[in-house]
């Protein structure tokens, strides 16, 4: 495994699909320039908007969310993690699905975020991410790749619940 330069893309997403991915697009553009040949892009890159609007348009995020991070990775050649994005299961609820792309545009892993942020806060507010979202059942595999070592694929809160990195570790 040589040394390579890793690119951690942060952005503030939106309901807007369309514009969400061109921002990705520049973000990842200026990444490469830069030198980066592994890059993560964030939770919910693709869109950020009303728990309503993501299961209403889940077929359509999903399908331009997976195809945009093929192309990107080929177009550029990259190895490219789609930190998070929902993926329809049935009607009501979604996957957070983490994708992990190679430079050919083939699928390396795939991975449903299994912990779930459902919190009461001390104000008085509550989120329940478990209304829209469905849990993923597997632990992530461990890709091993030859440019990069092993790589592992967690979302968010997932971060909360250490035996899930031993388990990748």
């Amino acid at each position: 495994m040589k040394c390579y330069l890793a690119a951690a893309i942060q952005m503030t997403s939106s309901p807007d699909l369309e514009k969400n991915l061109v921002q990705a697009e520049e973000l990842i553009d200026l990444a490469v320039r830069r030198g980066a040949e592994l890059i993560s892009l964030p939770e919910n890159f693709s869109f950020l908007g009303t728990e309503e609007d993501k299961i209403t348009h889940a077929d359509a995020i999903a399908e331009q969310s997976e195809q945009f991070i093929k192309t990107m990775a080929q177009r550029f050649q990259v190895t490219i993690l789609g930190g998070g994005f929902p993926v329809p299961v049935g009607t009501s609820k979604v996957y957070n699905t983490a994708l992990l792309i190679g430079s050919s545009g083939n699928e390396l892993a795939r991975y449903h975020k299994a912990h779930l942020f459902d919190v009461n806060l001390p104000d008085g507010n509550t989120y329940r991410e478990s209304e829209t979202v469905k849990a993923g059942t597997e632990l992530p595999k461990v890709y091993s790749s030859p440019e990069f070592g092993n790589l592992g694929l967690s979302v968010c809160y997932d971060v909360r619940f250490s035996e899930l990195y031993r388990h990748l570790s």
